[in-house]
């Protein structure tokens, strides 16, 4: 029974939580550089969206989270419009150990903050002026999964030179 004691893991008197303590727009871009002869052309918008993400330490130990969202819609090559909008979160994550904060970031912060960000996105879209933008789905632990396959190669391969 002694011995089953000092097995416990370190943090398993501390609860494990993910809070979101508050969700906020850090930054919004909106442009439509071709205006208003775009909005004369045929709709037959062709879509790109780039999808990045930080993390950050606060002052007082809470994680800031920002899912940046940049869309760019082209008509027949011409730049129709270039939305960007970072969403950003405060969390409080507790309990958990330091080497799974990245997950937490990458994966669960991501998958709460996508939602308002496509929010934030197809407002600014149709405040341009242009057919309502509703974005799919985004796999955040799949994204996740394979930057870190991406990453192994190079670190195996640099580490045999």
């Amino acid at each position: 029974m002694a011995d089953e004691k000092q097995a416990v893991p370190q943090n398993e008197g501390e609860k494990k939580s993910i809070q979101p303590l508050k969700i906020y727009l850090k930054d919004v871009s909106f442009e439509t550089p071709n205006s208003p002869a775009i909005f004369l052309k045929e709709w037959k918008p062709n879509l790109e969206l780039e999808v990045g993400n930080s993390a950050t330490l606060t002052n007082d130990g809470q994680h800031e989270v920002v899912l940046a969202l940049t869309v760019t819609v082209k008509v027949n090559g011409e730049t129709a419009y270039l939305a960007e909008v970072h969403q950003a979160g405060i969390f409080s994550i507790t309990g958990h150990e330091s080497d799974t904060y990245q997950r937490i970031h990458n994966v669960f912060c991501n998958r709460l903050l996508y939602p308002y960000a496509c929010a934030a996105l197809s407002d600014l879209v149709t405040k341009g002026g242009f057919p309502q933008l509703v974005l799919q789905p985004i796999n955040f632990n799949l994204m996740y999964e394979k930057r870190l396959e991406q990453m192994q190669p190079a670190e195996s391969t640099s580490a045999e030179h």
